[in-house]
């Protein structure tokens, strides 16, 4: 049973960043977003694809796992989230040379960051700073995600924030659970907690993409209205 729940979890992920990822890009235009939705999906698929074929540590999957880890968690769902949010609370639209720029940070961190996968943290002081550098980031992104709640109550989409709310809180309690607080009663390979943690990736993807959707039809509708109707509501 708990081997099917993490395979559900995970084909869900996967579906969520293809999917919505694809319709960003192609929707939207918004490739900071999409592109890093479906890293995350390449990532789940290269897990799932892992498991399957028994998750061997020796495997070169296993090392393609944690970079893709690294690189989600250390910029991925940060920076590029957030760069990418902006379009719609800013109308940030970053060059194209911006673009390349960040996924390519993103690149040199899941590289550099991936070794320090499974250290003991009691004794690698390198590996603790960075299981703490993942909490920080993880939370400063909350604090911008709670700004982008904000905006959607102003806009008046009242659900896609509450959903994005909620759906925050649930990957900040995976991202300090993830290395510092693993839990107690579950097996070897962690089975429950990437079951949560995919799951919850995999909404953070579907919730985020409808609140994005909400703000940007918001700002549409904003824009199509005479010069003296913004004057007057002004």
């Amino acid at each position: 049973m708990r081997e099917t729940l993490f395979l559900l979890a995970d084909l869900w992920m996967i579906f969520v960043g293809y999917f919505y990822g694809w319709k960003l890009i192609r929707r939207y235009g918004n490739y900071l977003l999409g592109l890093e939705l479906m890293v995350v999906a390449t990532s789940g698929s290269n897990f799932l694809l892992w498991s399957l074929l028994g998750a061997n540590s020796d495997s070169v999957m296993y090392d393609v796992a944690y970079f893709f880890d690294a690189f989600s968690r250390s910029v991925g769902i940060t920076v590029i989230l957030i760069m990418g949010l902006m379009k719609v609370t800013h109308r940030y639209k970053p060059s194209p040379g911006v673009d390349v720029g960040v996924f390519a940070a993103a690149t040199v961190a899941g590289l550099f960051l991936r070794h320090f996968h499974g250290a003991d943290l009691h004794t690698d002081r390198a590996a603790f700073a960075v299981a703490v550098f993942y909490v920080v980031v993880n939370l400063l992104t909350a604090v911008f995600l709670g700004y982008f709640v904000k905006r959607l109550l102003a806009a008046g989409a009242r659900w896609p924030a509450i959903w994005t709310g909620l759906v925050t809180a649930a990957g900040t309690t995976i991202a300090i659970t993830y290395d510092l607080f693993p839990l107690p009663f579950d097996d070897a390979h962690r089975t429950i907690f990437y079951t949560a943690a995919l799951a919850t990736w995999g909404t953070q993807g579907f919730v985020y993409f409808r609140a994005y959707r909400a703000l940007h039809d918001h700002n549409a509708a904003s824009d199509a209205k005479p010069a003296h109707t913004k004057e007057a509501l002004a």
